[in-house]
């Protein structure tokens, strides 16, 4: 076994083999690849600005939004960072035409990411009623959705590696989020 992974990690790794997340040779590989080169002029909407007051303001729901994307990551199967990349497109550009006051929902022509896109929404509609229904004053308001999506948008932008059958950005949701209350009591 050892064997095998060091050839797929030396060669094949992320590109004609799907790695599994836990696997210690693809963590290891990782920890010394150097971050890609990413070109500035090729930044996902360079129209909207996230200033640090906003970030600040919102990050409860960027940890939020970050374990919906990573739980709709996890539980779609084949999911990588390129259907991942494709499933944020749709949701940015769904959130901002959905600013302007219209409601028209943007769907990913490829079929894992739109299966991303539609355990998101559905995963959002869900906390939004949960914030209702506790009675919070907070509501989640589509501009600053979109703000927080455009960070993970630029975050997968900054850390897809580029292989064709990559999770990077999946894996570094899963390690720049806190565990769940309940994870974390037990």
């Amino acid at each position: 076994m050892k064997d095998i992974c060091a050839v797929c990690c030396g060669t094949e790794r992320e590109q004609t083999i799907d790695c599994p997340l836990d696997c210690e040779y693809l963590r290891e590989a990782r920890s010394h690849e150097k971050p890609p080169e990413v070109d500035p002029k090729t930044l996902p909407h360079p129209e909207i600005e996230l200033t640090d007051k906003f970030m600040e303001e919102q990050q409860p729901l960027a940890i939020v939004t970050g374990r919906l994307l990573l739980v709709s990551a996890l539980e779609t199967p084949g999911a990588n960072d390129f259907d991942m990349r494709d499933a944020l497109d749709a949701l940015v550009r769904t959130y901002k035409i959905a600013d302007s006051g219209l409601v028209y929902e943007t769907r990913p022509v490829n079929g894992i990411a739109a299966a991303l896109s539609d355990r998101f929404q559905r995963e959002v509609h869900e906390f939004r009623e949960h914030v209702a229904e506790r009675g919070g004053s907070h509501t989640v308001r589509d501009k600053d959705l979109l703000g927080v999506l455009v960070f993970w948008q630029r975050t997968e932008w900054q850390t897809n590696n580029g292989r064709r059958k990559s999770r990077a950005f999946i894996e570094s949701l899963y390690g720049l989020l806190p565990p769940p209350p309940e994870e974390a009591q037990a």
